[in-house]
């Protein structure tokens, strides 16, 4: 068999610590606990904040796409050598869309964002049907 790559769904969890990983799953149950016996109204506030809350994709592609945007700004008013920057930015989000994995996913994750899935759970639990792409 060859190299498989890891399902969307998937690879931020697989490429992240188990540490962090746990942590993040403390937080949502934690969450959970908190709001499952609440009243409807506040409930509802949650799953609309839920709704909003940015996934590690969403906050990946947002951070490559401010790098690229910022090394054409530099490398064509400061220095040629800031196209670089846009360099490094496209290999990090080449090497994230094939291994799952890049050097800001660890810090996002760390920082406590979550994916899709993992925001999707929340929202079950309390009631909500998962958002869809």
């Amino acid at each position: 068999m060859g190299f498989r790559f890891p399902s969307t769904a998937t690879k931020a969890r697989i490429n992240t610590s188990p540490r962090v990983n746990r942590e993040i799953d403390r937080k949502t149950k934690s969450n959970i606990n908190f709001y499952i016996n609440a009243e409807k109204e506040q409930i509802a506030r949650r799953i609309n904040s839920l709704e909003r809350e940015w996934d590690t994709e969403r906050v990946l592609e947002t951070n490559f796409a401010a790098m690229m945007i910022l090394s054409t700004i530099l490398g064509f008013t400061v220095n040629k050598k800031w196209f670089a920057l846009g360099g490094i930015a496209g290999l990090f989000m080449l090497q994230h869309s094939l291994q799952g994995w890049c050097p800001p996913l660890t810090v996002i994750r760390r920082l406590g964002v979550r994916t899709m899935d993992e925001i999707n759970y929340e929202k079950t639990v309390l009631g909500a049907r998962p958002s869809s792409y």
